[in-house]
């Protein structure tokens, strides 16, 4: 019993490090979440990666239309599952996930027999252990490990109502701050693990609207080889990650394009979902090109495409390229609706001949200005694409 509570006592210590020591410890949370490697690459294309969109748009005639179905899977209930983190930034991470490990077998153990799983409870009783912070991270997170999603949104739930008479948590670092997010991103991970897109963008948002964004533009993740990683199904991972701007913010930007991607590419035309894809694809490019090149196939297809943030958020200038090349002769003189207000203005003038010169012109000029914003920070284009579209990018979802 003893063993078992040590075991997950040092999980806890070492991905909530705050809770044991000085209020000026600068070690934040670490959070049990979905892993998102494969949100670029489980779209099953049949052409290799290429160096430009353009490029590839010219060459294929063929584009595929379906989506891959590792999404669809039913995610693991723990058997098998992996537990991805990165070795630079967790330096004990074998110790850690070993207590993680043996905390949840001790905790199986109690479980398993009427007599001992009676006499755990009466000690857990007597400790009020429901009162201990630490205890309900380390129980949520092996909910989550299980897979039982619905069950873990009701211990984080818990988890908020004890943080709220831990007032000494509220420290002056931003600490408390902290605490709030962990939460809501692991919320809006067990959202997403459930299918629930909507509730899981809600709470991502919440997030995002408190962060802010690095000054410098960090587009590139991690590199892989310093990630522990073993070999299971694809889709059934979890991560544990750094509760810090620079991680919280690329994850954020990541699980929402996870929750828009399948109704961006369903059989029925989305353009405001797809438009937002091609917006959250920017993000550690080119490693969503493949992607990108779907979204475009999908534009070829239905002969038009409407999203008039378009010029407000996308500053690629890859994608730039390849949406001029749309309304080109070579590329199939693809109607864009880019420009706010643009279908209006034309459905609304009889001598159409003329507006839509006018509107030719006014896109050749946007497109010539976006050119000179493609140097602009990223993650602060993308930040601002979260607060200001916040009410539209909910109501995209079911």
């Amino acid at each position: 019993m003893l063993q078992r509570m040590k075991d997950a006592f040092l999980y806890v210590s070492a991905v909530q490090p705050a809770l044991f020591q000085a209020s000026g410890a600068s070690s934040g949370p670490w959070i049990l979440v979905e892993d998102l490697s494969s949100v670029y690459s489980d779209v099953d294309l049949d052409k290799g990666p290429v160096k430009h969109a353009q490029k590839k748009r010219k060459q294929a005639d063929g584009r595929e239309k379906t989506m891959s179905s590792d999404d669809e899977e039913g995610l693991g209930k723990g058997r098998g599952r992996h537990i991805l983190v990165s070795k630079t930034e967790m330096p004990n991470w074998s110790e850690t996930l070993e207590g993680f490990r043996a905390a949840r077998e001790s905790w199986d153990l109690l479980h398993s027999h009427d007599a001992l799983e009676a006499e755990f409870k009466k000690i857990c009783a007597s400790w009020k252990t429901d009162s201990w912070l630490w205890f309900r991270i380390f129980l949520t997170d092996m909910i989550v490990f299980q897979g039982q999603y619905r069950k873990a949104l009701s211990s984080l739930h818990q988890m908020s109502a004890v943080q709220q008479h831990q007032p000494g948590q509220q420290s002056p670092s931003g600490q408390g701050s902290l605490e709030h997010h962990r939460v809501l991103i692991q919320q809006a991970s067990c959202h997403y693990a459930l299918g629930e897109y909507r509730m899981a963008c809600e709470k991502l948002l919440d997030v995002v609207s408190g962060l802010i964004p690095p000054n410098q533009d960090q587009t590139k993740a991690p590199e892989d080889h310093n990630r522990v990683r073993s070999k299971s199904r694809k889709g059934n991972d979890l991560r544990l990650l750094p509760c810090t701007n620079k991680a919280v913010l690329p994850f954020c930007f990541q699980l929402m394009l996870a929750c828009f991607k399948l109704r961006a590419f369903a059989d029925n035309r989305d353009d405001l979902s797809l438009g937002h894809v091609v917006v959250l694809l920017q993000y550690d490019w080119p490693q969503g090109e493949m992607l990108f090149l779907k979204s475009v196939d999908k534009i070829y297809h239905q002969g038009s495409f409407q999203y008039e943030n378009f010029f407000n958020y996308v500053t690629n200038i890859d994608m730039l390229e390849e949406f001029a090349y749309l309304r080109t002769p070579e590329g199939g003189r693809i109607q864009l609706e880019l420009l706010p207000n643009q279908g209006m203005l034309i459905k609304h003038h009889t001598v159409t001949r003329g507006i839509t010169k006018g509107v030719k012109e006014d896109f050749r000029l946007a497109m010539e200005r976006q050119v000179s914003r493609c140097g602009e920070n990223l993650l602060s284009v993308l930040h601002r694409f979260c607060i200001n579209e916040k009410i539209i990018i909910i109501q995209s979802l079911p």
